[in-house]
């Protein structure tokens, strides 16, 4: 019970650790669409490990979005029309620890198949449960141990440097066992539906709400993840809430759970 309290906690810290940008989402049909990860990180990594500028020229041409939201919103290192961005943008990743991280990616993550299908089941899955809710498009970068999820304009961001599991040697450097325990492949994708169904669904003034309000919520959204999972990713007293009340009230809408104001 310890580790699962532990998890909930991990995601009610990770909403000021995620960037989570709110955007009106484009009124473009996404009927169809096939759900896969953008490899924005492989263009990434042969920018930071070869200085190829013909990377860095494709990720500036067909990632302008995700570009400035790495460089500006999650290394925060300067803005992407500077000058001199490009060789502070290199020189970042130059430190040994992040050249170990980009080389561990390129290895764990060579295919990436297996997060593909969960991504198109759980966006299914969420369509069903949520009637017009859009599918956005889902990338992956590399990150500096900061952010896991980025939840952009119409996109979901993943930082695979997070995922590198609980095991990874770097790891043991910076994060508490229990950290890393959450730090696994297996998270990516139920991590990712948690935070998007979060921009959907937002709890306004998250910081001025009560944590017990701030913990239900998170309940709330956690248990609609498992759903989308087809398994119990998160079980927690507030899952368990959740569920109960929803066996109560089997007929409510997904939507009308996961509005703040519906109280368990």
């Amino acid at each position: 019970m310890q580790k699962l309290n532990f998890i909930i906690l991990v995601l009610v810290a990770l909403l000021s650790a995620c960037e989570i940008k709110l955007k009106p989402n484009d009124d473009g049909s996404d009927e169809g669409r096939t759900v896969s990860v953008r490899r924005y990180d492989r263009l990434e990594s042969r920018y930071l490990t070869t200085g190829d500028f013909s990377a860095l020229q494709q990720m500036n041409i067909d990632y302008p979005k995700e570009t400035r939201t790495l460089v500006e919103d999650v290394l925060r290192i300067g803005e992407v029309n500077d000058p001199e961005i490009n060789s502070k943008f290199l020189h970042f990743y130059q430190d040994t620890v992040l050249q170990s991280i980009i080389a561990e990616v390129e290895l764990q993550y060579a295919n990436m198949s297996d997060i593909d299908k969960q991504f198109k089941t759980a966006f299914e899955r969420l369509k069903k449960l949520v009637p017009g809710v859009k599918i956005p498009s889902v990338y992956s970068q590399i990150g500096a141990l900061d952010q896991s999820i980025v939840i952009g304009d119409s996109s979901i961001g993943i930082s695979l440097d997070k995922y590198l599991g609980a095991d990874y040697t770097l790891y043991r450097k910076y994060y508490s066992e229990q950290q890393r325990k959450v730090m696994e492949r297996a998270y990516i994708v139920p991590d990712a539906m948690s935070f998007y169904v979060l921009s959907l669904f937002p709890l306004k003034e998250h910081d001025l709400a009560f944590q017990e309000k701030r913990d239900e919520h998170m309940g709330k959204v956690m248990w609609v993840v498992n759903r989308l999972m087809g398994k119990d990713v998160y079980d927690t007293k507030f899952t368990a809430k959740v569920a109960a009340f929803m066996n109560k009230n089997p007929r409510m809408p997904i939507a009308e759970l996961l509005r703040p104001s519906t109280t368990l």
